[in-house]
């Protein structure tokens, strides 16, 4: 079997787990804020279940990726679905009694399970050649296309079939983990082999947060990933706070979701052509193009539009770090640096997750400014990220590391 062979089976499989295990993200993002809202003491607490989910992800990161650098790929995987099931289970509960410490703890735990989904991008590279493995890494993005109908069509459908709402969603939540970790039987990866005495041990974790391309990249990708968040969490709030139906808040984020991961198909393709610095910068571009939409007005025409490029900027931006960080690592490094990269991306996520709950609810005297306060606060970072890619473009390429 040739090794893009490989590859392209891993591919297939990893496309599946985005599409029904990925699907439980944005069924989490489009109702635990709503659902947050109605448990909070404090309406400025609404979106700190899903602060907590990705927090959880940023404590489990470097863990995850130790984990699947001993144990191997499937391993991690299993243990990411498990942990959802777990967090979905005590959301569940804390729903059914009313407690909001209960539905935070519940969304803490869930973030196993998006530290762990987050891994898919570095697995389909595992076993790919240099020609194949931005494509891999996109085509395992585009999964996510599926889990964007799926997630929200959920929504729809269980949202008010219980008396307690959102209960059922929850409840769904659990079922797709417990099914979708089946999905792992046919992944083939690998397990790494354990270092040989005397054997390379890799740069440091200082020496690799030194390195220019590898430092440009995290921050290039933290800001993509951070900014998406930030404006994502806040939107079911921002449409239902507006006068429109949770359904329409499912829509906009079906279009969100499915803008994120539809242009995964072409993005591998366009970075082979045009370079990964430039697919980088037209991300980051988007994303300020989002902003000025959302900022605009609030209607719902308006909404989905911003959504929309929030998702293709993200895309951009997020893939084309991705495959900039991963072609500055060396093998032995692999575990070290993709731990540690996803522990400062979440950290990144974390912090504007919980701002998009103030920012939202207590920051402005009304929803229409809340959001855009919330849209405003993504211009700073846009720009620190385009300084941090020029001041890479502009060293000569010996010089990058």
């Amino acid at each position: 079997m040739t090794t893009d062979a490989l590859a392209k089976r891993n591919v297939f499989v990893l496309v599946a787990a985005q599409a029904v295990l990925g699907a439980q993200m944005p069924m989490i993002f489009t109702i635990a804020g709503l659902a947050g809202q109605s448990l909070a003491p404090n309406a400025c607490w609404a979106t700190l279940p899903i602060s907590l989910t990705v927090i959880g992800s940023m404590l489990t990161a470097t863990p995850i990726s130790a984990f699947m650098q001993r144990y191997g790929r499937r391993a991690g995987f299993v243990a990411g679905a498990i942990g959802g099931a777990i967090g979905a289970a005590i959301g569940a509960y804390g729903l059914m009694t009313g407690s909001f410490l209960l539905f935070c703890i519940g969304g803490l735990f869930t973030g196993i399970y998006m530290s762990a989904q987050g891994f898919y991008r570095f697995a389909a590279a595992d076993t790919a050649s240099d020609a194949f493995r931005p494509k891999a890494i996109s085509w395992v993005m585009a999964g996510g296309l599926l889990s964007a109908v799926l997630g929200p069509q959920l929504v729809k459908a269980t949202a008010e079939v219980m008396v307690v709402p959102f209960l059922a969603t929850y409840l769904a939540v659990i079922g797709l983990n417990l099914v979708g970790m089946f999905l792992f039987l046919g992944l083939s990866i690998p397990k790494p082999k354990p270092p040989a005495v005397g054997a390379p041990v890799g740069r440091t974790r200082g020496e690799l947060m030194r390195n220019p391309t590898i430092a440009v990249a995290m921050i290039c990708a933290t800001v993509s990933y951070a900014l998406m968040n930030l404006v994502m969490t806040s939107s079911p709030l921002a449409v239902v706070g507006c006068g429109f139906e949770t359904n329409d808040a499912a829509d906009v984020v079906t279009a969100h979701v499915l803008a994120m991961y539809a242009p995964s198909f072409i993005t591998g393709h366009i970075i082979a052509r045009f370079g990964v610095e430039r697919v980088i910068a037209l991300g980051l571009i988007i994303l300020a193009g989002s902003g000025a939409v959302a900022m605009a007005g609030v209607e719902l025409e308006n909404f989905f539009i911003a959504l929309i490029l929030l998702g293709v900027g993200w895309n951009f931006g997020f893939i084309g770090a991705t495959t900039m960080l991963t072609s500055a690592q060396r093998p032995e490094e692999r575990g070290r640096l993709q731990g540690l990269n996803d522990l400062i991306i979440f950290g990144g996520v974390s912090v504007a997750s919980f701002s998009s709950g103030g920012l939202m609810n207590c920051s402005g005297g009304s929803v229409e400014a809340g959001w855009q306060l919330v849209n405003m606060a993504m211009l700073p970072f846009l720009v620190a990220a385009g300084g941090a890619l020029i001041w890479l473009w502009m060293r000569p390429r010996e010089m990058r590391g």
